[in-house]
């Protein structure tokens, strides 16, 4: 059954691989706008949360997003690789990434929405196949504009059960050259989590958005409120930092019922930390 479903989906709907493209392959796809679909996803006859998007009025999902769901792996080693008798890790197998000559201090991201504090001699292995050397991180949690240390994940002021489930997206480290330096963008679980939890508490507060505590439906079973932890890369997300709850609290309520895509990234530029991008698309 397991191998039935993974061929009916890998069939059945478009799919992204998320790798990178050669400049060729970006010029040939400069003209494709992707927006977040709301498309339903079935496994087995339960409802299953994946992030779409519609291109050319197709639907596509992220292949290693059904990996994950799935359970069969799916990495990046310079191609795609899909081995479908192995469960989902997203990395490949040591024996091929020659696990002997790892550089010393090689962290793996946690994939459980936990909290990473980088330190100085950190290698954080990126998307691109390279490694990227964390050299300084004296600004962490100390930016001169923030109220202050970040308080712990917030907590239920209302029913969070009554919201629908939100899937965490994979750990990213996405490597790149800019004109500014060797930059280094790491997706940040942990503060993702924090943008998620104060737009539960917001929307199972408000009287526009929620009855009695818990998040209002409409006729058809549609959330007032929906919650996505990734962004796709063609909106133009706002985006602030440090961190405040009171700059999610003023977009919440000026309009509160929509689709809420947040996401968190920590920023590097030449191994320094600089700040952690709290970034935010509505529709």
């Amino acid at each position: 059954m397991k191998e039935r479903v993974k061929s009916m989906l890998l069939m059945g709907v478009g799919i992204l691989a998320g790798v990178t493209l050669t400049s060729g392959a970006q010029a040939a796809v400069a003209q494709l706008t992707a927006t977040q679909s709301n498309c339903a996803v079935y496994i087995n006859g339960q409802r299953t949360e994946l992030t779409a998007y519609m291109i050319n009025d197709e639907n596509y999902v992220r292949l290693r997003d059904i990996g994950a769901k799935v359970d069969f792996n799916v990495y990046w080693d310079g191609t795609v690789q899909i081995e479908t008798d192995k469960p989902y890790t997203g990395v490949a197998p040591e024996s091929q990434k020659g696990a002997a000559t790892k550089p010393q201090g090689t962290v793996t991201l946690p994939t459980d929405g936990s909290q990473y504090i980088p330190k100085v001699g950190d290698v954080i292995p990126c998307d691109d196949g390279t490694t990227y050397t964390v050299k300084d991180v004296s600004r962490w949690d100390a930016n001169m504009f923030s109220e202050g240390p970040l308080p712990p994940l917030p907590t239920p002021t209302c029913d969070w059960s009554s919201f629908p489930d939100v899937e965490l997206p994979a750990p990213e480290a996405r490597h790149y050259q800019k004109a500014n330096g060797d930059c280094l963008y790491v997706r940040n679980l942990y503060e993702t989590r924090r943008m998620q939890y104060t737009l539960m508490n917001l929307a199972g507060t408000n009287p526009e958005t929620s009855s009695g505590g818990k998040l209002c439906y409409g006729s058809k079973g549609t959330p007032y409120v929906r919650i996505s932890l990734t962004i796709p890369d063609s909106a133009s997300a706002w985006s602030f930092w440090p961190w405040r709850d009171s700059e999610l609290s003023k977009l919440f309520n000026s309009c509160p019922p929509g689709t809420y895509s947040v996401e968190a990234w920590d920023t590097y530029i030449d191994g320094v930390y600089t700040h952690t991008e709290y970034r935010v698309y509505v529709t």
